[in-house]
């Protein structure tokens, strides 16, 4: 009796080891998420990347100001442009890009709303109440022509590949799909909780598109059936991920929703960064 006691003890040991070792790996292996809003210039500041504004001519005489974060890596990098939400170019989205780069990747944010504020300035020239509208009347194909110079800027950069894609957030995810939808150049286009295009402009998609949504977010995700028939209509790739339980903005706001805005965050972020390296990496 002792002997079979003694036994299943060291079964029992052998099996919380294996399952802590397993819980291990498993923490090893998740990537590390970008800042949520709080944390987002902090992180910032302590980020050992290099970061900085430049400035790039994106044709008709129009100059955006964007910011740009390079990964530490020996060799060449894939280019991804990081398209804002409806707030602007803030610091969160300053954050995402650092954390793309920190995954090897050349990360570009331009500020879409460059020459559009008070005295010819960008984002930090509105106030919070009207920086919604401004960017609500952006003009679609003067976005999408910033968008496609921002990719010059950054592929003509000596450190940089030719393959380019996008990633939005809110507008920003919305933007990222139709962007796919008006350049044919792109590599991988991903949309986190951004609505669909309307189904007749999709059959110009080139690139693959990964949806990521969260589950509590009506208003965007009745937009994705009609958009998923149609792509796989078209003999067209487009991935779509719901989270159950988490709001709108989740990867922004990763401490709400008691947890499910997290469990949406980790899992959405590591399908996105799979689905980069197959789609960019050569």
């Amino acid at each position: 009796m002792i002997d079979a006691a003694r036994t299943t003890a060291a079964l029992a040991a052998v099996a919380i080891a294996g399952l802590g070792a397993a819980i291990r790996a498993e923490a090893q292996e998740a990537p590390e998420l970008p800042p949520d809003a709080e944390l987002a210039l902090s992180r910032l500041a302590e980020s050992p990347r290099h970061g900085e504004w430049i400035e790039y001519d994106a044709g008709d005489g129009d100059t955006v100001t964007a910011w740009v974060v390079y990964p530490e890596r020996s060799d060449k990098a894939p280019v991804m442009i990081v398209i804002h939400e409806i707030f602007g170019l803030t610091d969160w989205v300053r954050g995402v890009a650092d954390r793309l780069a920190a995954e090897g990747f050349i990360a570009i944010a331009p500020d879409l709303l460059s020459g559009k504020g008070y005295d010819g300035g960008g984002t930090d020239s509105f106030s919070p109440e009207d920086v919604r509208k401004a960017i609500r009347d952006l003009d679609r194909g003067e976005v999408n022509r910033r968008l496609r110079a921002a990719a010059r800027y950054a592929t003509a950069l000596p450190s940089a590949t030719a393959r380019v894609g996008s990633v939005g957030f809110c507008w920003g995810g919305s933007t990222s799909f139709r962007f796919a939808t008006a350049w044919d150049g792109l590599e991988a286009a991903i949309v986190y909780y951004g609505s669909s295009p309307p189904t007749e402009s999709l059959a110009a998609i080139e690139a693959p598109v990964l949806g990521l949504y969260g589950g509590d977010d009506a208003r965007v995700n009745a937009t994705i059936p009609p958009a998923k028939e149609e792509m796989d209509g078209l003999g067209k790739v487009y991935e779509t991920e719901i989270y159950d339980g988490a709001g709108h903005g989740f990867l922004r706001q990763q401490r709400g929703r008691e947890g499910k805005n997290l469990r949406a965050s980790e899992q959405a972020w590591a399908r996105t960064l799979a689905f980069l390296r197959a789609e960019l990496e050569e």
